[in-house]
């Protein structure tokens, strides 16, 4: 996990899509928002969850091992940066490539977008449009110390299990207390909604 960076709180969000309006207004990508607001359990439950870039540290960015064109760099620090715009080729391996479904591409204009954890204001200290503007802390950024400052007792994760796959990512995840299971089981299919079993 990466010194400084985004814990996604799922049980803190409340859909208001603030993150969504702030991603948009970044200097970087104005006019599209790079972070995707998904409803896990829609037309039954009001639970929302922001998706943003995990920054995947092992295996290495699995979006940039499959560019063909190179467009996808990884600063020293681990942020996987939006594809550069004078390389990308709008192929969508990226997008297949990615474990938790983040990068998009944009059609019309033939170039991958996604979360660059605002590297244009983190790289500087300050904190990523999403995380400033959430009302509710479900963006959390800092380092983990910082959180469990502010919030005793919290775990986190960052490790997710997809298959037979163990992905290591920068950006973590709150994981409730008494559901701690190393690593997080990551994607499809869903065994549990609001603590029933739908196996």
């Amino acid at each position: 996990m990466m010194g400084r960076t985004i814990f996604i709180d799922p049980g803190r969000c409340i859909g208001c899509q603030a993150c969504v309006s702030a991603c948009r207004e970044c200097d970087s990508h104005r006019g599209k928002s790079m972070i995707h607001l998904d409803y896990p359990d829609e037309g039954r439950s009001v639970a929302s969850l922001p998706t943003v870039c995990m920054h995947c540290e092992d295996p290495v960015a699995p979006c940039a091992e499959v560019c063909p064109a190179d467009a996808i760099l990884v600063t020293p620090d681990g942020v996987v940066q939006q594809a550069d715009t004078t390389r990308c080729i709008g192929c969508a391996n990226c997008v297949n490539a990615c474990p938790f479904g983040v990068p998009k591409i944009d059609l019309q204009a033939k170039l991958q977008m996604k979360c660059n954890l605002c590297y244009d204001r983190t790289a500087y200290g300050l904190a990523p449009m999403c995380a400033t503007v959430c009302p509710t802390g479900a963006l959390f950024y800092g380092t983990v110390e910082e959180l469990r400052a502010e919030r005793p007792g919290v775990q986190v994760a960052d490790s997710f299990t997809f298959g037979t796959t163990t992905v290591s990512t920068g950006v973590a995840m709150v994981v409730p207390a008494d559901k701690v299971q190393w690593p997080v089981p990551g994607g499809l299919p869903v065994v549990e909604i609001n603590g029933k079993d739908v196996r």
